[in-house]
């Protein structure tokens, strides 16, 4: 834990608020751009979308911030594919094939923190791109109608689970599940940049 602690200092906590960013309202970008999961099956957006919207959520092997909300993502994700939202992680981490975000790394990690939900490779950004995503962890909720409900953080403190005060991302699903409009549309993701080539 000391180690992360120090490593998170030595790591600039970025932050976005939507500048650049895919706008609430807007439909799935790319939907039918191919990625490769770590099962080695290809699928699109499109796919992976269920009848009650679609949780698109960049992440890495390696950010601080990934490793340290590990658990709230597996909560968060469990919790939206019980509601029949399609869930994704996308790794955009291009820059860093190579070294801890290779295929092979991604398949590793998945193992062992026993995803239930698709994690695949963003290759050279497509997506990332498209969505404007620049930081991980990052997410997006679509609704059942492929339209962008909310973008943000999970929660209102990325870098401490114990002062967590609002869990944004699934009260956006609560909210999207429910028909009604979502109440806090965006908040500000905090995390490491996607390395892009």
């Amino acid at each position: 834990m000391k180690k992360l602690l120090f490593y998170l200092l030595l790591v600039p906590a970025h932050g976005t608020n939507g500048e650049g960013s895919l706008p609430i309202g807007s439909a799935i970008p790319r939907a039918d751009v191919r990625v490769k999961d770590v099962s080695g099956k290809e699928l699109t957006l499109q796919q992976v979308k269920q009848e009650n919207g679609l949780l698109v959520m960049f992440s890495c092997n390696t950010c601080p911030y990934v490793i340290m909300n590990q658990s709230r993502t597996k909560e968060v994700c469990a919790y939206a594919g019980n509601r029949h939202i399609g869930v994704i992680l996308l790794n955009a981490n291009e820059g860093d094939r190579q070294g801890g975000n290779s295929f092979g790394e991604m398949q590793a990690y998945a193992r062992a923190q026993a995803y239930q939900w698709y994690y695949a490779m963003d290759n050279n950004s497509v997506l990332a791109d498209a969505f404007g995503a620049s930081r991980t962890p990052e997410c997006y909720l679509f609704d059942k109608n492929g339209k962008l409900v909310y973008h943000g953080a999970i929660d209102d403190s990325p870098g401490d689970a114990v002062q967590v005060k609002k869990h944004h991302l699934q009260n956006a699903i609560d909210e999207t599940v429910a028909g009604k409009e979502v109440s806090i549309k965006e908040t500000r993701s905090v995390g490491c940049s996607i390395r892009r080539a």
